[in-house]
């Protein structure tokens, strides 16, 4: 039977880390530099509800979707396999990315890897679910060591470093 302590977990962790590859993200957007003409998950709001969303409904449907969006994909990894570590965050940000570049970025009217808008945005995206799969994989693989009070997640005691 799956841990359900572990993907509870797992969901937190991933919020978490979709609030880390975030915070990179509104600096760029605050500061002009990012190649998007706004945040992705303020588009995919836009496209899926429309233009007459007041706009704290939408801030609020675009950062509670994206979170929850980090949440489920980290509750998955935890789902299919024993350990995570920093290579297997950083392996599902890349397949996440791939899947925006193609599925996501197309719908939006950017094209594939954005270029329909910039090609900046295939890199620009790549590095935010880097942070993204990076963070991830070191938080849950610190918890998949141990729990609060010392013990692996499996219940077995850890060996201290």
């Amino acid at each position: 039977m799956m841990n359900r302590k572990r993907l509870a977990i797992a969901f937190g962790w991933g919020v978490l880390a979709t609030a880390a590859m975030s915070i990179p993200m509104i600096i760029a957007t605050v500061t002009g530099v990012a190649p998007m003409p706004k945040p992705i998950p303020a588009a995919l709001v836009a496209v899926v509800f429309g233009p007459g969303l007041p706009k704290p409904m939408h801030l609020l449907l675009a950062v509670v979707s994206h979170l929850a969006y980090g949440g489920i994909w980290a509750l998955i990894l935890a789902a299919v396999t024993k350990r995570v570590t920093i290579w297997k965050g950083l392996s599902l940000g890349a397949f996440l990315w791939l899947l925006m570049q193609l599925i996501v970025l197309p719908m939006l009217g950017w094209g594939l890897f954005g270029t329909a808008v910039t090609p900046k945005i295939a890199v620009a995206t790549l590095v935010l679910h880097l942070i993204y799969g990076a963070t991830l994989g070191g938080l849950m693989g610190w918890a998949d060591k141990r729990d609060r009070n010392g013990n692996a997640l499996d219940g077995k005691r850890c060996r201290e470093p």
